[in-house]
């Protein structure tokens, strides 16, 4: 035999099918199709859509997030740049600029009042010898003059229409008002009067340009304060709202900026295995106090801000306006005594004027200065009395303007009672002796104008004070922000770079 054919071993599998025919017939078996050919792992489809835009590499993911803080922290010094420019602003108006300029119209208001005064003193003195009248006319000129500019300085601050044509309007007023006052001197040296109640042409002259003044020129005066001022309410408002969201504005900024500087320390040290990148640390370190200090500065400058408008301009204004009423009720005492047909007028405008400025509850001028005799005493959170005065004792924190309130509340109380007495003499008969008491109580509301003034002083200091501490507060920042700014991204970038060259700055 050529050749030997074995048996299968015991216990396999006879093999059966194509295989088995193609063994048997000697021809090498059949290869598999392409459905039986094992296939390896499908190769992953590119990213479509978003996922294009997000990095797919080391390097961009650092790249990336280093992108993000720079955009963050320009985000922030734009913000804090935009806060301090309010801050500034606000300042200069309330303080150099608008402010000062409506404390000087509101003088006008009482420089008018004290024209009237003052002629009306001259008048009442008449030729008597002693000197008076020429001094009442002389403080008349020198109100006159102070009137002047102080209308000059509203008219410059006039921005609107109305307010312009306001201010012509008190030219022209102001100079009739001249006209008539120098008419009633005129008949009063043509008539040469001594002291006491001048003849009847003189008083319905006086007449003529009284009402003048506290219907016309007055009222106008009073109206134009209150629109100059408004703009520097309305400065007030706006800048420290744009204080107080700039200050929040930071604060999200910042929080955003320290987590993404917090994001990046987080990568690179899960990525590259080191406990903390000094660099960065750093930077996020410089961004905390950049946030710390600019948020604290915004929220003093709030607070200077908020001491020159309420504590320094609008405690300025309105004993001002107090000083000025009171100017003018110390006139009604004058016209009380030269034009008696007016006397019973003139002494419910006396009682109203006085309750303007501390008002107590009273039916007549009689139990009004009872009332302000039994004592006018306050404590903080307890202040029996309303009117400009009473506004002033809730008002005050500073021990200082206490003292100086009650100093005032006390001579007050003198220029009441002065009033009381010389108005019991005219009731008595005693017109004369009136016009001597009159005359002798001059002193007294002297003192109790100082004390108002020095009131008033003492919030002006305070103003000054706060206005000083905002220009102080905001110094160097326009420095500071780009010297951090530049501090913070170069720490950026020296702590991401090493990381990027190991890359070689690939993709």
């Amino acid at each position: 035999m050529t050749a030997v054919q074995q048996t299968p071993a015991t216990g396999a599998a006879p093999t059966t099918g194509p295989a088995a025919n193609a063994t048997a017939s000697g021809a090498p078996p059949a290869r598999r199709g392409p459905s039986s050919v094992r296939r390896g792992p499908a190769p992953s489809r590119p990213p479509t859509g978003l996922a294009r835009a997000l990095p797919r590499t080391v390097a961009a993911r650092v790249r990336a997030l280093t992108a993000l803080v720079v955009v963050l922290l320009l985000v922030l010094l734009g913000v804090a740049w935009a806060a301090v420019a309010s801050a500034r602003e606000g300042v200069r108006v309330i303080g150099r600029d608008a402010g000062p300029q409506v404390v000087a119209t509101g003088d006008l208001y009482f420089q008018l009042t004290e024209m009237d005064s003052q002629l009306a003193n001259a008048l009442l003195i008449g030729d008597a010898p002693g000197g008076g009248k020429d001094r009442a006319l002389t403080a008349y000129d020198r109100s006159r003059a102070k009137a002047g500019e102080a209308l000059l300085k509203a008219a410059k601050l006039a921005d609107e229409t109305t307010e312009d044509n306001t201010a012509r309007e008190l030219v022209y007023a102001l100079g009739r008002y001249e006209r008539l006052a120098a008419q009633a001197l005129m008949l009063d040296q043509q008539a040469k009067h001594t002291s006491g109640p001048p003849p009847q042409p003189v008083v319905e002259r006086y007449r003529e340009a009284t009402d003048l003044m506290k219907l016309d020129l007055l009222p106008k005066a009073y109206n134009l304060t209150l629109d100059n001022g408004t703009l520097v309410r309305h400065t007030y408002e706006d800048k420290r709202s744009d204080i107080l969201t700039g200050r929040m504005w930071i604060l999200v900024s910042g929080v955003a900026l320290l987590a993404a500087l917090a994001a990046l320390q987080l990568f690179l040290t899960v990525r590259f295995r080191r406990l903390l990148n000094p660099a960065l640390a750093l930077a996020t370190l410089a961004t905390l106090v950049l946030v710390l200090a600019s948020s604290t500065m915004l929220s003093g400058q709030a607070d200077h801000l908020r001491d020159a408008k309420k504590d320094g301009f609008d405690s300025i204004l309105a004993l001002s306006r107090a000083r000025a009423i009171s100017n003018s009720a110390n006139a009604d005492e004058t016209r009380y005594l030269i034009d008696p047909g007016r006397a019973d007028a003139y002494e419910q405008v006396f009682l109203s004027k006085s309750q303007t400025v501390l008002y107590l509850k009273a039916g007549n001028l009689n139990e009004y200065n009872q009332a302000v005799q039994k004592g006018v005493d306050f404590e903080p959170g307890r202040v029996p009395f309303l009117g400009f005065f009473g506004t002033e004792a809730t008002r005050s924190t500073e021990d200082e303007q206490r003292r100086a309130l009650v100093r005032v509340l006390e001579e007050y109380k003198r220029f009441q009672a002065n009033d009381r007495r010389m108005r019991d003499l005219v009731n008595g008969g005693q017109r004369a002796q009136a016009v001597a008491t009159r005359d002798a109580a001059a002193g007294d509301y002297v003192r109790y104008d100082k004390s108002l003034q020095s009131l008033i002083q003492t919030h002006r200091t305070a103003f000054l004070e706060a206005v000083e501490d905002g220009e102080g507060g905001t110094g160097g920042w326009y420095g500071v922000l780009p010297a951090a700014g530049v501090v913070i991204a170069v720490l950026l970038l020296v702590g991401v770079r090493p990381r990027l060259a190991e890359y070689r700055w690939s993709k």
